[in-house]
């Protein structure tokens, strides 16, 4: 399966050393006007050798729009098609590993659903598929601007440096517009984990959280099509991803219902908010106005720069020593993918809502 949404839908296409990758984001509303300085904005965030702490492979990583738009760069709501050329791919890196089953890839259990696969770069189950989310996600903020929704995702945990509860301004104070922050030394503390990890040979896990603000009440549809259910579903799918939790998340098997009742009030337009915000703004799978918060765990990347046990495609055990250019950390560039697919998320679901 490569579409995502139901209203708002993207289809991709395109592997990871192939001469591009592409989609086709259909059902996006008309009127919009394109901002390309945005566009590429945001595709710089996710772009590899743009951080010396990402993978050193060099990709402009520039969006060509082919459809959707007019002369003058409002959207027409027809399909919006639009590709990225590869132009940084080096496939002798994976001559070695071509009869290889990497650890914690996805060589093996390729080979086992489709009876081959493409080694180079790992074909469709590269993160270079994201680049795709990442531009259509772009699209989806233009569009939520005018709904007066934002985004904003963050790195808040690099293995054993961690940022702390960054979401406690929008549980205990339900505060509803404050701007998602991590303290500046925490982040240069981060940055000397991934730093040092990646001296050493190695990788490392991570987290991003991410805020949603502005997101009207009445979103989502119980009992199988809940709000979280498709943002859980949306995060899974980024490569790396290994757990998702909203709201306070894996706490609340540790905490008292007298302690994490949001209760209903009025602010001072006369609008309905809860005083706190443990639900992390979802109740019975509808949005219930309050911020939406979420966190999302990576595994550390699976390539390094150490002698690996595995087996080949003949199932003989063998050792492997991987090439290639990997990041020593997967969360560092996710953030930006953990947006771009809640803006495809939610976009998705305030449309289909109407």
């Amino acid at each position: 399966m490569n579409t995502f949404g139901t209203r708002l839908r993207l289809t991709t296409f395109g592997e990871s050393h192939g001469p591009a990758m592409g989609g086709v984001l259909d059902g996006f509303p008309p009127g919009v006007r394109l901002d390309m300085a945005r566009l590429e904005r945001e595709m710089a965030r996710r772009r590899p050798g743009a951080d010396p702490l990402t993978s050193p492979r060099r990709e402009a990583d520039r969006v060509e729009i082919l459809s959707g738009f007019s002369a003058d760069g409002v959207s027409l709501g027809s399909p919006i098609g639009f590709i990225v050329r590869n132009t940084g791919q080096r496939s002798s890196d994976y001559d070695s590993l071509a009869d290889l089953y990497r650890p914690n890839h996805a060589d093996y259990t390729y080979e086992r659903r489709y009876g081959i696969r493409d080694p180079r770069g790992g074909g469709r189950a590269s993160a270079r598929e994201t680049v795709s989310w990442t531009a259509a996600g772009a699209l989806a903020a233009m569009w939520l601007d005018t709904q007066g929704v934002t985004v904003q995702a963050v790195v808040t945990r690099v293995g054993a440096v961690d940022a702390g509860d960054v979401f406690d301004l929008y549980i205990r104070k339900g505060d509803r517009k404050a701007p998602l922050v991590v303290n500046p030394s925490l982040r240069a503390a981060m940055e000397e984990e991934v730093a040092e990890t990646r001296r050493r040979g190695d990788s490392v896990g991570g987290r991003v959280g991410c805020l949603v603000t502005g997101l009207p009440a009445g979103i989502g549809d119980p009992v199988a099509d809940k709000l979280q259910a498709r943002l859980a579903m949306a995060m899974m799918s980024i490569n790396g991803a290994k757990a998702f939790e909203y709201g306070i998340g894996t706490a609340a098997a540790s905490s008292l219902g007298s302690d994490t009742a949001d209760s209903f009030a009025l602010d001072k337009e006369g609008k309905v908010l809860t005083l706190t915000n443990h639900s992390g703004g979802i109740q019975g799978g509808i949005s219930n106005g309050m911020p939406v918060y979420f966190s999302v765990s990576f595994k550390p990347t699976p390539t390094i720069a150490r002698p690996l046990k595995t087996l080949d495609t003949g199932l003989h055990p063998v050792t492997m020593e991987a090439r290639g250019r990997h990041d020593p950390c997967i969360a560092l560039r996710g953030a930006a993918v953990v947006e771009a697919m809640t803006r495809l998320t939610i976009a998705d679901m305030i449309l289909s809502s109407r």
